[in-house]
């Protein structure tokens, strides 16, 4: 997002720690994701909530309206606060309201105490699909309907996971808004990151670590970046020795693949 847009979804976060502070979070959670799916499938709809032209307690008023019955009045009220704001692009507003319903079940994660094991449960099963293809291939089939794919994943992971970790999966894999779904599981778990305040860092190792390494890991990086960094290992065999970190876009690799290819590349060179 940029300009305007950018700085209506600064504000309406801080709407939203209002919200959250006098209702429960996984309800709103809940109800924004459907207020999304409702506003990604009428388009009509959506461009009215956002038009600019159209004075903004008109665009709030006119959310009630379409929302009351629907949702909580709670969830009515917030949105028609959100649809108040200045969005730039109408997909700039289902952008956010997307980025709120997460930030909201997050927020439920962390009131249960949970959400160490939510960033966890989605890096785990992104992982998981990306190791199953044929678990793959019924999740993105788009000839199966949202409700099996929600009673396979609810089947699949309850009772083994958090409750706001399966929230979260089944909305990636159900409403992934033209996106791969690692892509949203990485978008979901960097939330619940920042939620925390704290950077996400993949580390790709040929062997699992030791909790001792785990903690030395996170604080060697912690103090390099000026942050609390949150490891997600990734156990590859294929590395076959040393490790590689991926911090946001940037990446330390110390593998020995790593470094025999760059002993490969020399050695053409040379030649």
């Amino acid at each position: 997002m940029r300009g305007a847009s950018r700085a209506s979804l600064a504000d309406a976060e801080e709407r939203l720690d209002s919200a959250l502070s006098a209702g429960e979070a996984a309800t709103l959670g809940d109800e924004l994701f459907a207020v999304l799916r409702l506003l990604d499938r009428e388009h009509v709809l959506r461009r009215a909530l956002s038009d600019p032209a159209r004075p903004p307690e008109q665009r709030g008023e006119f959310a009630a309206a379409v929302l009351e019955g629907k949702v909580a009045a709670g969830t009515a009220e917030f949105v028609a606060d959100v649809v108040r704001l200045r969005w730039t692009r109408s997909i700039d507003l289902t952008d956010a309201l997307e980025r709120l319903a997460v930030i909201a079940t997050v927020a439920s994660a962390e009131a249960s105490g949970d959400l160490d094991d939510l960033e966890d449960e989605l890096f785990r099963f992104g992982r998981i699909v990306e190791g199953q293809p044929e678990l793959r291939g019924v999740l993105a089939d788009r000839r199966v309907s949202v409700d099996r794919k929600a009673e396979l994943l609810t089947d699949l992971l309850e009772g083994k996971t958090t409750t706001s970790a399966l929230r979260l999966i089944i909305e990636a894999v159900t409403h992934p808004r033209g996106r791969s779904l690692e892509r949203v599981l990485a978008e979901f778990g960097r939330i619940a990151a920042e939620r925390r305040n704290r950077l996400v860092a993949v580390v790709r190792t040929a062997v699992e670590l030791s909790e001792q390494q785990r903690t030395r890991l996170a604080a060697a990086l912690s103090a390099q970046y000026d942050h609390d960094v949150h490891l997600n290992i990734e156990v590859d065999p294929s590395v076959l020795g040393g490790m590689s970190i991926r911090v946001g876009d940037e990446e330390i690799d110390g593998t020995i693949v790593r470094r025999l290819a760059d002993i490969r590349r020399r050695i053409e060179r040379a030649s």
